[in-house]
Order: structure tokens, then C-alpha cells, then sequence
């Protein structure tokens, strides 16, 4: 009993010897602790704090390139194509075959409009001639001038026939309003430039016979007025607006 009472004793005496040591030594982690929780110093009044120039309340957005805007007009025009405007592609493109007849034809009835112009001016002299290559009294002079630029603008008429003639006819189109005219008048003045030079040709032999003109070359005269007639009617339908 008193053996065990002295290792008790002892023990006792050996923890109170060993408490105030182990209070003494401070533990890692809560000195780190405390560490954290101390307040950290104030900084210095004088050294303003830095200024934030974001308004209160707003958030920070970021820059959106203008390409993907959503309100943002575009720089570049956008114009409609002839397929928003209902025309296929095989129609923009167009007939490449039926272009160049078109062009062949524009070309032939311009050389036609101005072979018509010239042929004018020797017809008009040809009427005027016509005065003094009739009857007894009139020279061969005048007969022989009279008779060359009738073949003059016989020779000029047929030229401007022939490019009318020979002009290609485009499929589909419409003839309409001054050209319908224009091709009516061909129909009186077409044969009677076929005529007046016969005629004409009748009346010189029986003139230069000495011969009173007679039979059907008395209607020279009235056929040449009657085709000149329906010839300045054609030039002028195509020419004037009316």
C-alpha cells in the first residue's frame, strides 16, 4: 500500500511540474489563427484612394465588334437581284442567238433609214426635171438628164428595198403604229418604182422618134406623182411624231 501511494504521489508531482511548461509553449495553428483574425492596419490617410470610374451599380461590359451589332446598319448597300425581282437566271442571262439577230436586224434598218434619206434627193430632182422632159418643144438635153437620175434613183431605191428586205425578223415582236404605215406605204411606192421606169423608158423611145407619147407610157407622169407621193409618206412616218 505505501509503495503505491508513493507512485502516485510521484506522478502527480510530475504533472504539476509539467503543466505551466506546456502553457507556456504556444501551438502553431492558433497563433496562425489569431494572426488571421487581428485587423490589418489602416492605411495612411494622407495617400487618397484609388478612384473607380465605373458609375455605382453598373457592371463592366465588354467591347462588341460592329460586325455583330444587332441594330447596326451595314456600310455596304444590298441592292435586289433580278432573281428577288422574279427573273430566273436562264433570263438574266439572256438568249445570246436572239441578241445578235436583234443587233443584225438594228443595223440593216439603220443603213435602210439612211440609204432613204439620199434616195430623197435625187427623187425630188427628178420631179423637178420632169417639167421640161415632156412635150414638142423640149431639148434631148433635158430628156437625157431627166432619164439619168430617174435611173440614179431607181438604182438608190432598190438598195434601201433591199436592207428593209433583208433585215432578219426577230420572233414575237408586234408591228405597231408609224412602221405599220411605213409598210403600207411600201406597198403603193414599191410598184410604182417598178412601173415609172418602164413607162419612162416607153415614153423616151416614142419622144425620141419623134413621136407623140401614147398608149399606157402616157401614164408615166401620173404613176412617178403618185410613187413620189407614197414615198415622202413613208419617210415621214418613221421620221416625225405625230
Amino acid at each position: 500500500m505505501i509503495r503505491l501511494r508513493t507512485i502516485a504521489l510521484t506522478g502527480l508531482c510530475l504533472l504539476v511540474v509539467q503543466s505551466p511548461s506546456s502553457a507556456q509553449t504556444a501551438d502553431p495553428a492558433t497563433s496562425s489563427s489569431q494572426d488571421a483574425q487581428k485587423p490589418a492596419p489602416a492605411q495612411d490617410q494622407k495617400t487618397p484612394p484609388p478612384k473607380d470610374n465605373t458609375p455605382t451599380g453598373s457592371q463592366k461590359q465588354t467591347p462588341i465588334p460592329p460586325g455583330e451589332l444587332p441594330n447596326a446598319p451595314s456600310s455596304s448597300k444590298t441592292e435586289p437581284s433580278l432573281e428577288d425581282l422574279g427573273f430566273s437566271a436562264s433570263q438574266a442571262q439572256g438568249d445570246a442567238q436572239r441578241q445578235a439577230l436583234l443587233d443584225k436586224r438594228t443595223h440593216m434598218l439603220k443603213i435602210h433609214q439612211r440609204l432613204g434619206l439620199i434616195t430623197t434627193i435625187p427623187l425630188i430632182v427628178t420631179v423637178a426635171t420632169s417639167l421640161n422632159a415632156g412635150g414638142k418643144n423640149t431639148s434631148t438635153a433635158s430628156r437625157d438628164l431627166h432619164t439619168a437620175l430617174g435611173g440614179l434613183t431607181g438604182d438608190l431605191y432598190f438598195m434601201t428595198a433591199y436592207y428593209a428586205i433583208r433585215a432578219p425578223r426577230v420572233p414575237g415582236t408586234e408591228t405597231r403604229g408609224p412602221i405599220r404605215f411605213h409598210k403600207v406605204m411600201a406597198w403603193i411606192h414599191g410598184p410604182g418604182m417598178i412601173a415609172t421606169p418602164i413607162l419612162g423608158i416607153m415614153a423616151f423611145d416614142q419622144k425620141n422618134k419623134g413621136e407623140k407619147v401614147h398608149g399606157i407610157a402616157v401614164a408615166h407622169g401620173p404613176v412617178a406623182i403618185v410613187t413620189a407621193g407614197a414615198f415622202a409618206a413613208a419617210l415621214l412616218s418613221v421620221s416625225v411624231k405625230f
